[in-house]
């Protein structure tokens, strides 16, 4: 009886050692199953207007993303952006439309560069804020947020004349904004 039940208890220790095993090499699968260019939530990054400079009636910006401690996403090579306020001024794109996608990770960073005209009309207008739509509204850990990312304007007045209204936009580039 005794080598029946050392057989027994071999057999469930062994069980047991093997379930525990699996269940390592399942949540480890799992864990290295997590896409690593999964797009960007609006709560995986923090994001700021930032100032870049000016010269010869020109004004440059632009808007900063950066990862969250801990958080790895991706940007997307052109975002839909949008104004607050200020009808008369428009906002066109220069990104292509298969401009590459930027991955942040854990503080790392990525801006869309803003360039628009301030001077030379009596027509300026001062949005009240840009809008940027975040690419996607739940996390890989299933947090979901809003996708809308709205910043204050505080970068003054925008050309509203017809024949220079516009905010031009470029595509998500990898770094820190520039500044002055």
């Amino acid at each position: 009886m005794t080598t029946r039940t050392n057989v027994r208890r071999s057999a469930a220790v062994l069980l047991v050692a093997g379930a525990a095993a699996g269940a390592t090499v399942l949540t480890a699968g799992t864990a290295g199953a997590m896409p690593t260019d999964f797009h960007c939530t609006s709560g995986q990054v923090t994001s700021r207007l930032v100032y870049g400079g000016a010269g010869a009636g020109g004004r440059d910006a632009a808007i900063q993303f950066t990862a969250r401690s801990g958080e790895t996403c991706t940007l997307p090579g052109a975002l839909p952006i949008d104004l607050v306020g200020a009808h008369d001024v428009m906002l066109s794109s220069d990104a292509a439309p298969d401009a590459p996608s930027v991955e942040i990770s854990d503080g790392s960073s990525a801006y869309i560069p803003l360039h628009w005209t301030a001077i030379g009309s009596p027509q300026q207008q001062t949005p009240l804020a840009i809008t940027v739509t975040a690419p996607q509204e739940t996390s890989p850990r299933g947090d979901t947020s809003d996708p809308r990312i709205t910043l204050p304007w505080n970068l003054g007045a925008v050309n509203a004349a017809p024949e220079s209204h516009t905010i031009r936009t470029g595509a998500t580039t990898a770094g820190t904004a520039p500044t002055v």
